[in-house]
């Protein structure tokens, strides 16, 4: 693997679906009506775009990474068998034209006129060699943790296709996928970013090297990515079987300060900017030539205790004591500005199954001071609240975030030390456990609450391991899923949850999740904060471009 610190050129990494959109979908043969998707898009190519973010990628490799970062720029060099409408949590299509699940078996129709990057043309073949690149342990691509050596390098594997017994391909544009049991979310699944379609001729060939040489069948394609600089370019797909690009190229830029990146889109240096605090939405809002694009955001941000390792958070009373003490009111009015919703749950308002019965942990000290006062902590305890540095959608200021925590739980005797980290490490850091609290959040993937509950809170226990009647959580190890960062293990939780799985009737699902929801807030296994809305800056020198909390950005569709 090339060092991240050397520029690569052209073609040389949460385990664990809208919820009516993913029931909606269960059956679906879809028509040319959202760009066509037939090779004829009017692509006029014109200019350079130029997108600044938060931080530079960590891997263009869709099967070994789960951050929303590299997912930006995977997007636009990959596709999946299906799509999100842009902007949306409908399903539509992608390399597959027809999609329908039966009962435990889901048939898949492809496209014909898909070609790689690297001009092979795409078949049922280079799904199959995706899947078992993904899946198969025993396989010679298998891309495993390189941390350990143990396991898949992304959680996602096992969590979107751990229900599938079987796929197969009948011919080379029809493929089968055969379910263990029902499972609702599983087209949903398919169009998440990880799903991503791998050449069979570059697994088969460089599989090491999709990280750094990434070769798909999407709009754009890697031209360069210069680590030191944290930018990424890519060049527009002329052959592109969809809507082609209206652009030239597209520079994706790393800038880790908020108020740098709002300064490059006044100046006319960036054409869009993500990652915005309050205080740049401001800028942007009074600014000329720009405005400032905003919608509900999809995501939650929370605090996981990390009860696997801290001793004191396996009591529920210090759980909720600490929800009680920090104060998340101040921290959406005072530090976010508006642009924020306090959380009471892990699902956001938008989604299936939301709990509107669920009210936020009231900040009082006082009731923080009684809970613990039933503990074994009464005289307080100590430790470490882990946090990014760089801004995310869920916490566009997190070290003012963890300051504020660091004060409100002083208060009640709690002494916390933060722990700041870059964002490459830092998720490399929690997802080996090593945090004793942290901040993290998530946008979801596909719209259904099975991508919070399942793939967040659910331990997805190792074969052979099962959950303890007698208490609530689980040892990291024994764990599959390293993004339940709780290592939360409730039993009655689980059962919720996998029954929501297995049932197609949103009004089934929906009270299973609203339930769920109520032992999550009651039982705290995170401190809920908040739900922010997503937010843009644009050039008044950029057209066509679509809002999107799930998937995208859909940069094809931009023009200058």
């Amino acid at each position: 693997m090339a060092s991240r610190n050397n520029v690569t050129d052209r073609r040389s990494f949460l385990k664990a679906a809208g919820g009516a959109a993913a029931a909606a979908s269960l059956a679906g043969c879809l028509g040319g009506d959202e760009g066509d998707g037939d090779g004829n898009g009017d692509g006029n190519g014109g200019g350079l775009l130029s997108y600044a973010r938060g931080s530079d990628s960590s891997s263009l490799d869709p099967q070994a990474t789960t951050s929303g970062e590299d997912a930006k720029v995977m997007n636009q060099i990959f596709d999946r068998l299906i799509h999100f409408k842009p902007g949306e949590t409908a399903l539509t299509k992608g390399l597959a034209t027809e999609f329908n699940l039966d009962g435990q078996t889901a048939t898949l129709q492809l496209r014909e006129d898909a070609k790689f990057h690297n001009g092979e043309d795409f078949t049922a073949d280079d799904f199959l060699a995706t899947y078992d690149r993904f899946l198969n342990e025993d396989s010679e691509h298998y891309i495993d943790n390189h941390y350990d050596g143990k396991g898949n390098a992304s959680i996602y594997g096992n969590y979107l296709l751990g229900k599938v017994n079987n796929v197969s391909a009948d011919g080379d544009y029809t493929l089968k996928f055969e379910l263990g049991e029902r499972y609702a979310p599983f087209l949903a699944n398919l169009a998440v970013f990880a799903l991503a379609v791998l050449s069979k001729k570059q697994i088969q060939e460089s599989g090491g090297q999709i990280a750094q040489q990434p070769v798909g069948t999407g709009p754009f394609e890697l031209d360069n990515w210069n680590t030191n600089q944290g930018r990424i370019r890519l060049a527009a797909n002329g052959d592109y079987w969809g809507d082609a690009p209206n652009v030239d190229e597209v520079v994706f830029e790393g800038v880790q300060d908020n108020g740098t990146r709002a300064q490059r889109l006044l100046s006319g240096e960036s054409h869009i900017v993500d990652g915005l605090g309050a205080q740049q939405a401001k800028q942007i809002e009074g600014g000329d030539g720009v405005t400032l694009e905003r919608t509900e955001g999809l995501n939650v941000g929370y605090m996981a205790f990390n009860m696997s390792r801290v001793e004191a958070f396996r009591d529920k009373n210090v759980r909720q004591a600490i929800s009680h003490a920090i104060n998340t009111k101040a921290i959406v009015d005072n530090i976010y500005e508006g642009l924020a919703v306090q959380a009471s749950q892990p699902i956001p308002p938008g989604v299936m199954g939301y709990n509107e019965q669920l009210d936020p942990y009231p900040y009082n000290p006082e009731k923080a001071k009684e809970l613990l006062n039933q503990t074994d902590y009464a005289d307080g305890f100590s430790f470490e609240l882990a946090t990014m540095n760089n801004p995310r959608p869920y916490f566009p200021s997190p070290v003012q975030t963890a300051d504020t925590v660091r004060s409100n739980l002083n208060e009640i005797g709690i002494n916390v030390t933060v722990n700041e980290q870059v964002w490459d490490p830092y998720l490399t850091y929690t997802s080996e456990g090593k945090h004793d609290a942290c901040f993290l959040g998530w946008m979801t993937d596909n719209g259904d609450p099975d991508n919070f509950y399942y793939a967040l809170l659910h331990p997805q226990p190792k074969e052979g391991v099962e959950a303890s009647e007698d208490q609530d959580w689980m040892a990291w190890e024994d764990m599959n899923n390293t993004s339940n960062n709780a290592a939360w293990a409730n039993n009655e939780f689980m059962s919720l949850i996998e029954e929501g799985q297995k049932k197609y009737g949103d009004s089934e699902r929906e009270q299973l999740y609203k339930k769920a929801g109520k032992i999550a807030h009651d039982e705290a296994p995170w401190v809920y904060v908040t739900h922010t809305e997503e937010l843009r800056g644009i050039s008044s020198d950029v057209s066509n471009f679509t809002l999107a909390p799930i998937s995208g950005p859909y940069l094809n569709l931009v023009e200058l």
